[in-house]
């Protein structure tokens, strides 16, 4: 996950967008025609309704624990599983620097988009296969680090392979790239046949989409001159799953596609696209729910066509969506602003420490910055695909 459409946004992080943009058209033009087939209108989005403070956040209990054990965890995507491995590429597009990571252990920024931890440590820990994963990227990982597997992901990514150049993050093509080159790392070390269990056995697990939607669609409105939104989500799906058989080529046999959340209730959209009010962006929460559709469709088509793979489609918009309708009971006093700042449009270098102020209580915010949950929110929902979303894994040993 990256910048969003906001003015602000886009005058900090996007100087050179107008040579960008040629560029863009010309990476994009070859394509797809644009289809005069908008999809229905989006329904509404409920306001939650208020209550009274629920006094300390309560911590969620560690989800229980399975017979059945990974040998490593492979991360892939955007921001949400990313680690650190925008700290070692040219982007603006970081968060290697505080009040990011104030909450990780000993408080150091690690580039991870939260003030702690992320989804690819919470299930690899819950998992376990060790409390966090490395960036691939990150200089003097360890055999031991290798071996139990490492974050390819990249904040500002996406499955549109014009959302990463906007931003120069890691292009999904390029993270097969390094996992590729991962895999003949891992066969250095253990041999081909413990390397091929290692990649078989373990699990992969994708987050991307909202990026292209957010920024690359809505945002920088860089493939509305090619698509409308339901050809667009249909281009988006394709890339998924091309991207799925791809995993699967390079010897991934379990692999589990996170879908979508309602990125409309994010902050910085609230903001820029919400009103005076700031409410949820409908549009945007309707194209996230178009997408998820179109992704466990394409994902369950190619699933059957795989031997002796499980390759799922985990839904992620209504577990989101009952903690922004119900924050009271997740413990959440806040759900429409981020801790850092105003909470209204500031993330990455606009959430540092020289010029933005901290809300108080961390652990009571739904978000950390105008764009990403906090540490105890991804907590939450990492508990929850863990407990709910990881059958189809056991099962298919």
């Amino acid at each position: 996950c990256s910048f969003s459409s906001s003015k602000l946004s886009r005058c900090v992080l996007f100087i050179s967008l107008f040579f960008t943009f040629f560029l863009a058209m010309h990476t994009s033009a070859h394509r797809l025609q644009r289809v005069p087939n908008p999809g229905p209108s989006p329904a509404p989005t409920p306001k939650p309704k208020p209550g009274p403070s629920p006094g300390p956040a309560p911590e969620p209990a560690p989800p229980k624990a399975h017979n059945m054990t990974f040998p490593a965890i492979f991360a892939f995507g955007d921001s949400i599983l990313d680690t650190g491995n925008n700290d070692y590429i040219m982007t603006l597009i970081k968060a290697d620097f505080l009040p990011y990571g104030m909450n990780f252990p000993d408080g150091v920024p690690t580039g991870r988009f939260c003030n702690g931890k992320i989804p690819s440590d919470f299930i690899a820990d819950y998992l376990g296969v060790k409390p966090i994963v490395p960036a691939y990227l990150r200089p003097g990982l360890t055999k031991e680090d290798l071996l139990t597997g490492v974050s390819f992901a990249s904040g500002g990514s996406g499955f549109d392979p014009l959302t990463p150049i906007v931003v120069s993050a890691i292009p999904m093509s390029k993270q097969l790239t390094y996992f590729q080159e991962y895999i003949e790392k891992v066969k250095g070390f253990v041999g081909k046949e413990k390397a091929e269990h290692i990649i078989s056995q373990g699990l992969a697990i994708v987050v991307a989409g909202s990026d292209d939607l957010a920024n690359t669609y809505y945002g920088e409105h860089l493939e509305e001159f090619l698509y409308d939104i339901d050809s667009y989500t249909t281009f988006m799906a394709n890339s998924a799953t091309s991207f799925a058989m791809q995993l699967y080529e390079s010897g991934a046999r379990k692999i589990g596609f996170i879908g979508i959340s309602p990125i409309g209730c994010i902050p910085i959209q609230r903001t820029s696209r919400g009103g005076l009010r700031r409410k949820c962006a409908k549009e945007l929460n309707f194209a996230a729910q178009l997408f998820n559709s179109k992704l466990s469709t394409s994902l369950n088509a190619l699933a059957r066509t795989l031997q002796n793979t499980t390759l799922v489609y985990i839904d992620i918009y209504a577990a989101f969506d009952d903690m922004i309708q119900n924050p009271k009971k997740y413990g959440f006093d806040e759900i429409d602003r981020g801790c850092c700042g105003t909470g209204l449009f500031e993330l990455g270098p606009l959430c540092n420490k020289f010029t933005s102020l901290l809300c108080k209580n961390v652990s009571s915010y739904m978000f950390w910055d105008s764009y990403h949950p906090t540490e105890r929110a991804y907590k939450i929902l990492s508990q929850k695909f863990v407990e709910n979303d990881m059958g189809p894994f056991y099962e298919n040993k």
